[in-house]
């Protein structure tokens, strides 16, 4: 079975063969386009051709099989075979049996539109034959130079800290054209490339709903859907580049969904049960010239890249496809029953079920909870989310307006990752792991503060572990009482305290101006009656505040 990643043999161009001065070959008749292209060279001296022809071939021939006195109508029988059978183009080599080529031959070449070569005596059919051979293999070693150098930089992007974008970039760079992350929705999360006009715009999402489970919107349209037995016929799989998917025409045609008559003795109105035609997992379209493509990712979630390009050589479905497979990675789960077992911890802790009940549904005892931020302005999207979790090597992922919040396994290292700031919580159970998502946020303000990619909280015993809970919290609570309804004043006190008292980065942390840190801090030593430069007094608020 052939390689699917391999692009087929790229076909070689007439002019190219044409361009061979060592052939010496000559246009004569037919028409004069730079599109056609040759497949392979075949020899044949039979009178009807058709049942020895696959189609795309450069049918060479000496005239033998030409009678004696033959007219006008049998060469158009000839030339109209050649035609039927998809020949691309037609060689007449002269010599020893004509000196010249046929008029007649001429002529109904240039009626049926069949382009017609003058081979010179001194040029074999075999050397033609070897010379397509000999364009085929600079043409593919061309296009597997190509499909190499494209994913490795597709690779190099994926390896990027917000890869989807990169990616996308990449493949639309590749192959020229434009390239989009279609969420469940159709929602477009991500898109590279020039971006085409709206009706192909519009044609392109259509197309995803072919590739799309119905599960994945609630919809059940014919074309995606393939519920209806006649709609769903249309339908099949790309599975090599250029090939389309029927279905795809019918997407959005306004039209009405096909009906299954009633079978003999069925009632009109009587429903059966009809088995649906599994959902592609690629379709491509043409619209306007331009070549549509869509790849399902991550089967069943209903995330669809969307491809559009001017043109489509035969790597570029292999490009395509390992961009596809990058994007499943970035964007699924790949486990197979995770999503269940996460799914089914969800519903057991919205009825009521205690963390540490649920906690063995999602493959551990002991979580680290991580608070991420990305490096810069951006806002993390669910899509780098998603990425985040799986280089963390979990799919725990909880993206928010500012930060990215992961439950992390205690057996799971973390390491600093390009692009993000991370703050990591001590191991803990899940009855404590409100007071590790508390510790991971503390450790990310300060990573930011200090410019640090990652900062954990520390797990030596601490003096705290001295005194009893109960006598720690009533302290606790004693002492911050003056500042207690002041959120402000409690975060920039705790976080100055935890900087070492340093105005600058305290600011940088609570992204305020350093005078408001001042400020606040002034405020915090009034309420207290307290002198905040007594480090005995700096560490008593410490115990105090790390109980809250």
């Amino acid at each position: 079975m052939p390689d699917p990643m391999v692009p087929p043999t790229p076909p070689v161009p007439l002019e190219a063969l044409l361009a061979r001065a060592d052939l010496g070959l000559r246009r004569i008749a037919g028409p004069d386009d730079p599109g056609t292209v040759v497949h392979w060279a075949h020899a044949s001296e039979m009178a009807d051709p058709y049942p020895y022809l696959l189609g795309g071939e450069l049918l060479l021939s000496a005239g033998v099989h030409i009678p004696e006195g033959a007219g006008a109508g049998y060469f158009d029988a000839y030339v109209s075979r050649i035609v039927a059978a998809g020949g691309a183009a037609l060689g007449f080599g002269l010599a020893p049996v004509h000196d010249a080529v046929p008029g007649a031959l001429v002529e109904a070449c240039e009626m049926h539109g069949l382009p017609l070569l003058e081979v010179p005596p001194r040029t074999t059919f075999s050397g033609v034959a070897r010379a397509v051979w000999q364009l085929m293999a600079q043409a593919r070693l061309a296009e597997l130079r190509r499909v190499t150098e494209a994913q490795q930089s597709l690779a190099t992007a994926a390896a990027r800290p917000d890869p989807v974008r990169p990616v996308l970039h990449q493949l639309a760079q590749r192959i020229g054209g434009w390239a989009v992350l279609f969420a469940p929705d159709t929602t477009e999360l991500a898109t590279s490339g020039t971006t085409p006009p709206p009706e192909t715009r519009q044609a392109l999402t259509t197309l995803t709903k072919v590739v799309r489970p119905p599960t994945a919107t609630g919809s059940h349209t014919d074309a995606a859907a393939g519920s209806h037995t006649d709609a769903a016929a249309g339908s099949r799989t790309d599975a090599a580049a250029g090939s389309r998917a029927a279905g795809a025409a019918r997407v959005g045609d306004g039209g009405p969904p096909a009906r299954a008559e009633p079978r003999v003795g069925e009632a009109p109105g009587e429903r059966r049960h009809v088995t649906p035609a599994p959902t592609p997992t690629t379709a491509s379209d043409t619209v306007n010239g331009t070549h549509l493509a869509a790849y399902a990712l991550t089967p069943g979630h209903g995330y669809v890249l969307g491809v559009a390009s001017p043109q489509r050589t035969p790597g570029d479905h292999t490009i395509a496809s390992v961009a596809a497979a990058l994007l499943t990675l970035l964007t699924g789960q790949q486990q197979s029953g995770t999503g269940t077992a996460h799914s089914s911890a969800l519903v057991r802790l919205l009825l009521g079920s205690p963390p540490e009940d649920v906690a063995p549904l999602l493959g551990g005892e002991r979580w680290r909870v991580v608070h991420a931020e990305p490096d810069g302005q951006a806002t993390p999207d669910p899509v780098s989310a998603a990425a985040l979790g799986a280089a963390l090597g979990s799919a725990l992922v909880d993206p928010t307006d500012e930060v990215v919040r992961i439950l992390v396994p205690a057996d799971r290292p973390v390491e600093p990752l390009p692009g993000w700031t991370l703050g990591v919580s001590t191991a803990a159970a899940p009855p404590d792991w409100p007071d590790a998502d508390t510790q991971a946020a503390r450790a990310l303000a300060r990573a930011r503060a200090t410019r640090a990619p990652l900062l954990r909280h520390g797990d030596r015993p601490a003096l705290t572990d001295l005194v009893p809970p109960h006598d720690a919290d009533a302290h606790a609570r004693s002492l911050l009482a003056p500042i207690a309804a002041a959120p402000a004043l409690m975060d920039t006190l705790r976080t100055w305290l935890s900087l070492h008292g340093s105005w600058d980065r305290t600011a940088v942390a609570l992204s305020v101006h350093r005078n408001t840190v001042r400020q606040r801090i002034a405020r915090c030593a009034a309420l207290l009656e307290a002198d905040l430069d007594d480090p005995d007094v700096r560490m008593e608020l410490w115990f105090a505040l790390r109980r809250t």
